[in-house]
């Protein structure tokens, strides 16, 4: 459907209405061209208004999900476009294009990914000076979008990043007649303060704008019952905690499926490669085996551990603290102890892999063996679901969000090492569904005593699987049912 304020017939109203009053300046010598001419315009002005806030039938049935970032590694968004889906809501999802969505969002037809190009800034010049055109730049191009739409009922704005897409959300909601949801996955001046310090100008300014234009939105929702209390109580907005939960796609892997993963990523790193004589009627990664005559998959007895840890390489995770670790349990094994050698992917992008990598390459590791690989969305819980440990090294910048992959891990049932953080008991809980550690040095002591036993179903990490199964709790589904669905649908 086109955009009401859009097309042929509005540009032919909008050329009638200035071609009256041309006539009307004409034909009345006594009227003012000054007035007139600030007539013309305050009426072109009103009616490209009134346009923009033309409704028709399918209106109420249309969200747009705005997120200033990778579509593709904001997985709490798609989980927001499918259930909207699900439930009869025509979606258009804003964002950058980085990487694939998962296949369940590219194959709903009620999902329409609009995707919009990440802006740089000035290539020369002042940091200062690129920074403002850079939120200059990004301002117009998503009142271009978002103005240029057909008009939504709502439009859903993931925080942060926030600025400058809360204000020009706001804005638009405005101008359309929308009602603006912000859920805050954390705080953006928060993040900021990593890099740049509490007292930066930048990030003063960042917070004085997420606390002026974040109670202006209708609805909000957040990530913790510790956020939701600091919203209320310093930001005065009244949001609904939304957890996040595992999507589906979220399960313990079937042998069949981890073998073909292993295989897959064998292709490209060697960590995952068997290294033994070749049986001609098998095929072989580093973890599994498969029988060419009956197409059966085992698991190798004298495999190592595959632990697993994923990242978006940012300053609120130092990885530091998994290398040290990993570098005391190399110690262990060498100094006598009974444990099994590692393997450790560590998945995703970011700014600071590059420099992590570096670190990875300077290490002198025999019994474990570190990966970096960027897996699409589809592979990513299959290698969760395959995995025997993952560690968790978000710390967060605010204290009051708590990590996604956690969540992720957990709908896989596979038992978690955390990095401790002030609210992340409502997610971990300590030697019930995993173990939180403080630094590297007790982290290696609980790779140390959770692997003692390697691979048999008696040690600590079977328990803690056993427990994930049996208290996997709310899904998505449910929980976005009970929690965000009636503030959109009580307003139709």
């Amino acid at each position: 459907m086109a955009s009401p304020c859009s097309g042929s017939s509005c540009l032919a109203l909008f050329g009638l209405v200035a071609a009256l009053f041309a006539v009307f300046c004409v034909t009345m010598p006594g009227v003012s061209p000054r007035l007139v001419g600030l007539t013309v315009v305050s009426a072109l002005w009103l009616l490209w208004l009134w346009s923009l806030r033309q409704r028709d039938a399918g209106t109420e049935r249309r969200v747009c999900a705005l997120v200033l970032g990778d579509i593709g590694r904001s997985p709490r968004m798609q989980y927001h476009c499918l259930s909207l889906s699900k439930h009869g809501y025509e979606v258009t999802f804003v964002g950058f294009l980085d990487s694939k969505p998962h296949q369940d969002v590219l194959r709903e037809d009620k999902i329409r990914i609009v995707p919009i190009a990440e802006v740089k800034g000035l290539r020369v010049g002042p940091k200062p000076l690129t920074y403002v055109t850079k939120v200059i730049v990004q301002c117009l191009q998503l009142f271009s979008v978002l103005l240029r739409m057909e008009l939504h009922s709502h439009i859903l704005l993931q925080n942060p990043p926030g600025l400058p897409s809360i204000a020009v959300a706001w804005l638009v909601c405005v101008l359309r007649g929308s009602r603006l949801i912000i859920d805050w996955h954390n705080y953006g001046y928060t993040i900021m303060a990593l890099s740049h310090g509490q007292r930066h100008p930048v990030v003063r300014l960042a917070k004085w704008y997420e606390h002026f234009f974040g109670p202006l939105a209708t609805h909000n929702l957040c990530v913790t019952n510790a956020m939701k209390d600091d919203l209320q109580k310093n930001w005065g907005i009244k949001a609904t905690t939304l957890y996040d939960r595992p999507a589906s796609i979220f399960r313990e892997t079937p042998l069949k499926l981890q073998h073909e993963l292993f295989m897959r990523l064998a292709n490209t790193y060697p960590q995952f490669q068997h290294r033994g004589s070749e049986d001609v009627e098998a095929e072989s990664s580093i973890f599994s085996v498969r029988d060419l005559t009956d197409d059966s998959v085992t698991l190798r007895k004298e495999r190592p551990a595959l632990l697993v840890s994923s990242t978006s390489w940012t300053e609120d995770e130092d990885f530091s603290v998994l290398l040290k670790a990993l570098e005391e349990y190399e110690g262990f094994i060498k100094d006598g102890a009974s444990l099994p050698s590692l393997v450790c992917a560590i998945t995703g992008k970011g700014p600071q892999k590059e420099h992590y990598r570096k670190l990875i390459d300077s290490l002198n590791l025999e019994h474990v063996k570190i990966c970096t690989p960027w897996l699409e969305a589809e592979d990513y819980p299959v290698l969760l679901g395959s995995a025997d440990l993952g560690v968790c090294l978000h710390k967060s910048s605010s204290g009051l969000d708590l990590p996604m992959k956690v969540v992720d891990m957990f709908g896989c049932c596979l038992p978690v090492c955390a990095i401790k953080f002030d609210c992340l008991h409502e997610l971990v809980k300590d030697q019930e569904n995993g173990l939180i550690f403080t630094d590297a040095q007790e982290l290696a002591e609980q790779l140390k005593s959770l692997l003692s036993e390697f691979p048999s179903s008696a040690g600590g990490l079977d328990s803690f699987r056993r427990y994930l199964r049996t208290s996997r709790g709310q899904c998505w589904d449910d929980n976005w049912d009970q929690n965000v669905l009636p503030l959109i649908a009580a307003e139709r």
